[in-house]
């Protein structure tokens, strides 16, 4: 695994790039990702550009030996092209224009924008194409960052028209597949379909989860245009991109087919404060970050990714800016953040950033060296680990467990929660976590992906199931633990005809006549366990596996499938993946909960929360 930085020259005197670049080499960094913010430094006016100095940054770092990452630098279009067209920024659902100002000012649906973001790309591609320092090309930066996918602007609404009428072929078979016929909103021609926002009450579900498949679409084509030009200009380069954590906006299933590696931004203090971990964990973890957030993306990014082939583009080395709250990691995580991403199969990790920058947005954020160009905690460990990685020799990540996670699931869960906070997202992250604590391999995939070599499969929440799933699960020789809403939706969002879990019944062995969703006070109480939140009631030949005291059945088996009825959190999913798990031949008691193991090759790595300490053993 290589260990690389992010660096932003322009930022710095020219005297100084030569003194940074030894500096990273002596650090034992081999990679230096550049350029994805620099347009209006590459082109300061429309058509005029100026090479010089990123010519002269290219060879100073090549020459130290680093091997340079050039982004694509359109996630920052200058002022002057917004100028030239006011209307390439998109608009937020009330309708309000999201402006020059920061970053990701634009459209994805704005044609004027695409053909400018393909034009910067064919000019630094081309000045670059073939120069040995370039090891790789990024395109853009973090596609939706700040809930910039969406956009309810006039050419997202047109290119919207578009995509319906392309994928339903005659607005009858759109009127019928949405259900338009209720409240009286059927339409006479696709030229009558608005985007889903400004309605009196919430749009129709059908609508939005076409508005949110729409809205993936549209990256996954903006970045396409991007690889194919990088492509053309200077074969044979690995393309990536830089995905984020616990971001859902597109598909990264659809986005990672047109990349060689897909990478992700690794920040697990910054996520641990502003996501929906409780205040117990946030004050607990808040120096190291919550033991499953940095694998959880590993994982998923892993699934994701063409030949598994997957990265770190910026992980975190000290306090960010962006969060509520920014404490300083523990001395030592750096290094086991690091390590663990060798753990889980990563090909780089990329510390952001090289040196705290004293102006703008991010003067808050912690670099390897401080603002005065001092070292930071960071670089020490940044060392360390880069010593770590000398001694390993790799090996392939061992199969043992899979969860089965899908973006629509998630979009549909955020479209008609039907219970505040029921999402497929976290859905999947309990079971992953529950799956961890015993001290499990875990691979997050694709519902279609082949389950070849697993012993236990869980599906924690999945509204659409295709027939390759069925019959993957079928021919499963191992245990499957399926959740609440799984195969209850058609692909339109229509309750299937059967009910739920639809093509699953039959390994269920059973179907869901009734669901409710529960506020917090209510929950199904047994020994040692509590399930709340979600209840299906289930009717079949499936025989009842835990039952409260109140008689409610919370989990249900046939055969080798286990059927949770209630929303898989908790010391009750904790119960039901640990049975799973018993019956699947795996370990199955339950780690302390700081402590993380991860198995790759012959080493099982030990990783503990609590002190940073990690720990390599014979697997």
């Amino acid at each position: 695994m290589d260990l690389g930085v992010c660096y932003y020259p322009e930022h710095w005197p020219e005297t100084r790039w030569a003194e940074d670049a030894r500096l990273m080499r002596e650090t034992g960094l081999t990679r230096v990702r550049i350029g994805e913010f620099a347009w209006s430094r590459i082109e300061p006016e429309p058509g005029k550009f100026d090479w010089g100095w990123l010519d002269r940054v290219v060879d100073t770092l090549h020459a130290a030996g680093l091997g340079i990452i050039m982004g694509t630098p359109t996630a920052t279009p200058p002022k002057w092209v917004v100028d030239a067209m006011p209307d390439m920024v998109a608009l937020d659902r009330n309708g309000r224009p999201r402006g020059f100002g920061s970053r990701r000012h634009y459209c994805f649906s704005h044609a004027g924008y695409r053909a400018q973001a393909a034009r910067i790309t064919r000019a630094v591609a081309e000045r670059y194409d073939q120069h040995p320092g370039i090891v790789s090309w990024q395109t853009d930066n973090e596609y939706g960052c700040h809930d910039t996918v969406q956009s309810f602007s006039p050419a997202a609404r047109d290119a919207f028209r578009l995509w319906l009428a392309e994928r339903y072929g005659t607005v009858a078979d759109l009127n019928e597949a949405w259900g338009n016929v209720f409240w009286s909103m059927e339409y006479r021609s696709f030229d009558e379909v608005e985007l889903p926002n400004l309605t009196v009450t919430e749009a129709n579900p059908a609508h939005w989860l076409a508005f949110r498949r729409f809205s993936s679409d549209q990256v996954v084509s903006f970045n396409k245009a991007q690889v194919d030009i990088l492509r053309e200009c200077s074969p044979g380069r690995d393309i990536t991109h830089n995905a984020m954590g616990f971001y859902t906006g597109y598909d990264h299933h659809d986005l990672a087919a047109d990349l060689d590696v897909l990478g992700w931004d690794s920040y697990p203090l910054g996520f641990l404060e502003m996501f929906r971990f409780t205040e117990e964990q946030k004050r607990r973890f808040a120096h190291s970050g919550h033991p499953d957030i940095a694998a959880f993306h590993h994982d998923l990014y892993r699934g994701c990714a063409k030949d598994g082939r997957w990265s770190v583009l910026e992980q975190q080395p000290g306090p960010v800016n962006w969060a509520r709250h920014n404490p300083a990691p523990l001395p030592g995580m750096v290094r086991l953040w690091t390590l663990e991403a060798y753990a889980h199969g990563a090909e780089l990790v990329s510390y952001f950033r090289w040196r705290q920058f004293p102006k703008a947005q991010e003067q808050m954020h912690a670099g390897l060296l401080r603002p005065d160009a001092t070292p930071a905690p960071a670089l020490a460990e940044a060392r360390a680990a880069a010593d770590d990685l000398a001694s390993l020799e790799g090996g392939a990540p061992v199969k043992q467990s899979a969860v089965v996670f899908s973006y629509a699931a998630e979009w549909m869960t955020q479209i008609q929660p039907q219970g505040e906070g029921k999402s497929a997202l976290w859905a999947a992250f309990h079971c992953y976590s529950a799956l961890r604590r015993l001290g499990l391999n875990v691979d997050i995939v694709h519902p279609d992906a082949p389950l070849d070599g697993y012993a236990l499969v869980v599906v924690p929440c999945l509204p659409i199931v295709s027939d390759t799933l069925v019959a993957n699960l079928e021919a499963f020789d191992g245990q499957v633990v399926i959740g609440p809403r799984s195969g209850s939706r058609d692909m339109d969002f229509g309750i299937p005809p059967t009910l739920a879990p639809d093509k699953l019944e039959a390994l269920v062995g059973g179907r869901v006549v009734l669901s409710e969703s529960w506020r917090p006070g209510l929950a199904i109480e047994g020994d040692g366990w509590l399930a709340s939140g979600w209840f299906d009631h289930v009717e079949g030949a499936a025989a009842p596996e835990l039952t409260g005291r109140c008689g409610r059945v919370a989990s249900w088996q046939h055969g080798k499938v286990r059927y949770a009825a209630c929303w898989p959190e908790g010391s009750y999913i904790d119960l039901v993946v640990a049975r799973a798990a018993y019956d699947a031949g795996l370990p199955h008691d339950p780690l302390a909960d700081h402590v993380r193991h991860r198995v790759r090759g012959d080493r099982r790595f030990v990783f503990d929360y609590e002190s940073a300490q990690v720990t390599i053993q014979q697997a």
